[in-house]
């Protein structure tokens, strides 16, 4: 999978807030079920398990099967191309605020 189809992939499944939630949860817990995801969510078990594909998908989630039983944790690798993407900008914002910086200062010295 080439790069750009790996971050398209990943801020696509990050774009739903509802996906976001589902993976705040994951990632908050050291693993949890589709059962326990599902209560109090708000969010049939059908639509959480759609979310949990994406983020798979993404890269995002890993799963661990135990009989009738699937346990989900989260990857946090995956988030590395978001990561690198927002490093490269993060230059141009540092760059940005030292200008700003420098400008307030020979404003008000």
């Amino acid at each position: 999978m080439t790069e750009a189809v790996t971050m398209s992939n990943l801020m696509r499944a990050l774009a739903d807030p509802t996906r976001r939630t589902v993976f705040e949860r994951v990632f908050d817990s050291e693993e949890i079920s589709v059962a326990d995801l599902t209560r109090g969510s708000g969010v049939t078990q059908g639509a959480i398990s759609q979310h949990l594909k994406s983020l798979k998908q993404a890269g995002l989630v890993a799963e661990r099967a135990e009989g009738r039983h699937v346990f989900y944790h989260a990857a946090p690798e995956g988030l590395e191309p978001l990561v690198t993407w927002m490093d490269h900008y993060g230059v141009f914002w540092r760059d940005r605020f030292t200008n700003l910086r420098s400008l307030l200062k020979e404003i008000d010295p």
